[in-house]
């Protein structure tokens, strides 16, 4: 693992999970896995475990927005991870900031619009507003299957309808679109990368059981191999190939009803 400087810094802006497994602590362990500098902006302190979530507390808009400032008028940010977001007026907020910051870095969007068992934490409206916002400024959106299947209103019951689920998303502006889950054959797990250039899918193998925080994994490996000047289509292929290696390093807890990814330096 090459040691973190400075220069190549990724900012999280997400919620913080109790347990460490999803969220603000997913996303740091990543970026040090990665050898990246990781800076963050806490926008809901979650009580969670594997079990679920038992309570959120969204941070205040006026504290979202001093965070960002405080890091982005300081820290040579090279590329942002967004999670979950607390309110529409963050959001747009959030989205003025991005637009009025001098230097276009690249944005992994990962939009958190539901939990395990259907348990909303993002409002309808909410989803509207991250896609007028934040789509446009994203150089990647990071939707598992059932996030599209909200976001767009589409069954996607094969890869066909991942294929039409994705360029419907890509319409509504962001600059690439990976489509996460498709397991439809049994034969593994299938991510497929939309872009204006065309589609690339990158098949892998499923694991039994339920894991906690592989979206979160994901989305900042992505953004980790963007701040090192990697092309996406490279930083997605590191990025899959690290969730499995955590996925294969994954943790048991003794009550947890979700495994606990194994971060570990790359």
């Amino acid at each position: 693992m090459q040691t973190p400087v400075i220069e190549n810094s990724v900012l999280t802006i997400a919620g913080s999970d109790s347990c460490g497994g999803a969220g603000i602590q997913a996303d740091l362990n990543t970026f040090s896995a990665f050898g990246v500098y990781g800076a963050s902006v806490v926008t809901a302190v979650t009580a969670r475990n594997t079990l679920g979530v038992k309570a959120i507390e969204p941070v205040a808009d006026r504290m979202i927005v001093a965070q960002i400032e405080a890091v982005l008028e300081d820290i040579p940010v090279r590329a942002i991870k967004i999670g979950m977001l607390p309110s529409v007026a963050v959001i747009a907020i959030l989205g003025e900031l991005l637009e009025r910051h001098e230097a276009r870095i690249p944005v992994v969007v990962d939009p958190v619009v539901i939990e395990p068992e259907d348990r909303k934490v993002a409002g309808d409206t909410a989803l509207e507003a991250i896609q007028n916002h934040l789509f446009p400024l994203a150089s990647l959106v990071t939707p598992n299957l059932d996030e599209a299947r909200v976001l767009t209103g589409l069954p996607i019951e094969d890869m066909d309808g991942m294929h039409t689920a994705a360029q419907a998303l890509l319409d509504r502006g962001a600059d690439a679109v990976l489509l996460k889950g498709g397991d439809f054959d049994g034969e593994g797990i299938t991510d497929l990368l939309l872009t204006p250039d065309g589609a690339q899918t990158f098949t892998h193998r499923s694991f039994a059981g339920r894991f906690h925080g592989t979206g979160c994994a994901l989305s900042s490996a992505v953004a980790a191999g963007l701040a090192l000047d990697k092309s996406l289509n490279e930083a997605v292929q590191d990025a899959v190939d690290y969730v499995q290696a955590c996925l294969a390093n994954s943790l048991a807890p003794v009550k947890g009803h979700l495994g606990l990814l194994g971060h570990k330096p790359r």
